[in-house]
C-alpha cells in the first residue's frame, strides 16, 4: 500500500488527532469493531498492509493481533466526506476481531427487555490474553 499525497490524508486535525475507524470484513461486509488512529498508526497500516490503531487505555499504538494472533490485513482503506472517520476493509486472520472472544465486536443487540448476546465466543479470552 503506498501513502498518498498529504491533502488525500485524513484529517487528524479533528478530534484532538484521533479518528474513529471501523474495521469491517472485506469479503462478507459485516462490522467487526472500532478503534482510533493517529497518524502515526494511520502511516503504519498503509506502509505494513496490517491495521494498527491507537489504544486510549494504554496510550500507545496497538498492532491489531500482537497478543492474540488475530490480525487484520488491510484490503482497502477508505475516508469518509468530510475525512475524519476511516473505514478499513479488512481480511481478519484468525476467529475474532474482538479482546473479549467473538468474531465481532458488535454481538450486543438492545431491545426493550435489554441486551442480548447474538454471537458466539470463538475464543476464552483468559486463555488468550494469560498475564505473563
Amino acid at each position: 500500500m503506498s501513502a498518498p499525497a498529504p491533502s488525500d490524508n485524513p484529517d487528524f486535525t479533528k478530534g484532538d488527532g484521533l479518528l474513529p475507524a471501523i474495521a469491517q470484513d472485506a469479503a462478507t461486509g459485516d462490522v467487526l469493531m472500532m478503534a482510533y488512529m493517529n497518524e502515526e498508526s494511520y502511516a503504519e497500516t498503509l506502509r505494513t498492509g496490517r491495521a494498527v490503531y491507537f489504544s486510549r487505555s494504554r496510550n500507545k499504538l496497538w498492532r491489531k493481533g500482537e497478543e492474540s494472533g488475530n490480525v487484520q490485513q488491510v484490503e482497502s482503506v477508505w475516508l469518509d466526506c468530510d475525512r475524519d472517520t476511516i473505514l478499513l476493509k479488512v481480511r481478519q486472520i484468525g476467529d475474532a476481531a474482538c479482546h473479549t472472544g467473538y468474531r465481532s465486536c458488535f454481538f450486543s443487540r438492545v431491545t426493550p427487555e435489554g441486551l442480548v448476546e447474538e454471537g458466539t465466543k470463538v475464543f476464552d479470552p483468559e486463555k488468550v490474553y494469560q498475564k505473563k
